[in-house]
């Protein structure tokens, strides 16, 4: 597993919302597409604001905490036909815990909680960016439409 962070959030040039997960030196890059209120609370969780009333993310963070236990961590496990998976693991003092969950919400979720973030290298390996290989032209004009990003278009 490949320790990830969020890049960047927002609107891609198609009107399409994405969150983009990058590695510690930002040489590879995993583009996800996701819906609307997922970019918004990504967003929100980024800029460290919260919402007028709790959000799905903000009740799960809750009621995760009200069960006394903790996300430990959020990975991208597997990419099938198109379709990424991901799994919160939820720990105790016992026992950990796998859940299934669509990555953006489990993205929504590790950062209120500040869990880290993994992609598994094969999903990285078939649909991650990689600098290494690829030509500095390239990577330049994939840098350009990362930019383009509109994040204002991801608020609440």
């Amino acid at each position: 597993m490949v320790p990830m962070h969020v890049h960047k959030v927002g609107l891609d040039w198609l009107g399409k919302f994405l969150v983009i997960l990058a590695d510690e030196e930002e040489r590879r890059l995993l583009p996800i597409w996701i819906g609307w209120s997922e970019a918004s609370s990504i967003a929100l969780a980024l800029r460290k604001e919260q919402a007028e009333r709790p959000l799905t993310h903000d009740l799960l963070k809750s009621v995760i905490e009200h069960l006394n236990v903790q996300v430990t961590r959020m990975a991208v496990t597997k990419l099938d036909d198109g379709t990424f998976y991901a799994l919160l693991t939820l720990s105790d003092d016992e026992t950990e815990t796998p859940i299934d969950a669509r990555p953006s919400d489990a993205i929504a979720l590790a950062l209120r909680t500040e869990a880290p973030i993994f992609v598994a290298e094969e999903v990285l390996e078939e649909a991650g960016v990689v600098s290494e290989g690829k030509s500095e032209e390239d990577m330049q004009k994939f840098r350009e439409l990362i930019e383009k990003l509109h994040m204002d278009d991801t608020e609440a």
